[in-house]
């Protein structure tokens, strides 16, 4: 059997850890939801708590619970607020225990956790290190333009990956790999990410200088590095040093939790 090239086998590489660092930063990201299962009446309970949502309507939380000796309370307020907490019943609808978070604007964020008892014995569901689901609402992004946006960053990851590899290994294509990963994190970073920034959260850009967003910041970070390895690929092809360092950087920035210190309303600065 004829084994795979080796620039085949480079290119298998580069898509499985594109996809693995992808999914990590999704996982480990402010709004993947809360996960876990608990044991209640000697029954599971799997639940998921949402952590985002669309502020086009109330947003649904539900609980599978089959068990209809059951119930629950969820206690919730604005996040960033002086608001008390409101306390009120999650609603049985069949196999589910159901409430409908009262939306908010976009950017704007509840804080929530939930209580299930089933006769005198109870259970609190919450964020991690016990804390409260802090859940942010967001504005409506058109598909035409979010999936074009995950495709672009995905591609600029992977080429950096790629090129990467190219360099390590003195390959020739060095430089057009680097050119093809600007190629895709420019319009995919630098013209989509603030178009879907001002669809989800009503602002082009709130990174620097105009605020503290990180994922805003690390698309600068991403493209100004590439800038400068091609740059410094053109002057030497065999350059590895910038190329290999590039990627490294871009590696770092996708391990940071996307979204993190994104946009959100301090409620306890306004009116409302």
């Amino acid at each position: 059997m004829k084994l795979p090239n080796r620039s085949v086998l480079y290119w298998v590489f580069a898509v499985i850890f594109t996809i693995i660092v992808a999914e990590y930063q999704k996982m480990t990201g402010p709004t993947y939801p809360v996960k876990g299962k608990i044991i209640l009446n000697n029954q599971q309970i799997n639940y998921e708590l949402i952590r985002t949502a669309e502020n086009k309507t109330d947003a649904e939380i539900s609980l599978a619970v089959p068990d209809k000796s059951v119930n629950g309370t969820i206690e919730y307020k604005r996040y960033k607020s002086n608001d008390s907490l409101t306390k009120a019943p999650l609603n049985r609808s069949g196999d589910k225990l159901v409430f409908m978070m009262p939306k908010l604007e976009a950017a704007g964020k509840m804080m929530y956790e939930i209580t299930l008892q089933s006769g005198d014995e109870k259970i609190k569901l919450t964020g991690r290190n016990g804390q409260p689901v802090v859940m942010r609402f967001k504005g409506h992004v058109p598909y035409y333009i979010l999936i074009p946006h995950i495709l672009l960053m995905f591609l600029g990851l992977l080429f950096s990956s790629r090129t990467a590899i190219e360099a390590l290994i003195r390959g020739v294509k060095t430089y057009k790999y680097s050119l093809l990963t600007l190629l895709f994190l420019i319009p995919g970073g630098l013209i989509l990410g603030p178009i879907v920034q001002k669809f989800a959260f009503g602002a082009y850009w709130t990174g620097w200088p105009f605020g503290h967003d990180l994922t805003d910041n690390k698309t600068i970070i991403m493209v100004l590095v590439w800038v400068l390895a091609a740059i410094k690929l053109r002057k030497d092809p065999q350059n590895r040093v910038w190329p290999v360092a590039a990627a490294i950087i871009v590696l770092v920035v996708y391990l940071i939790p996307h979204s993190a210190f994104g946009s959100e309303i301090d409620f306890t600065k306004t009116r409302k």
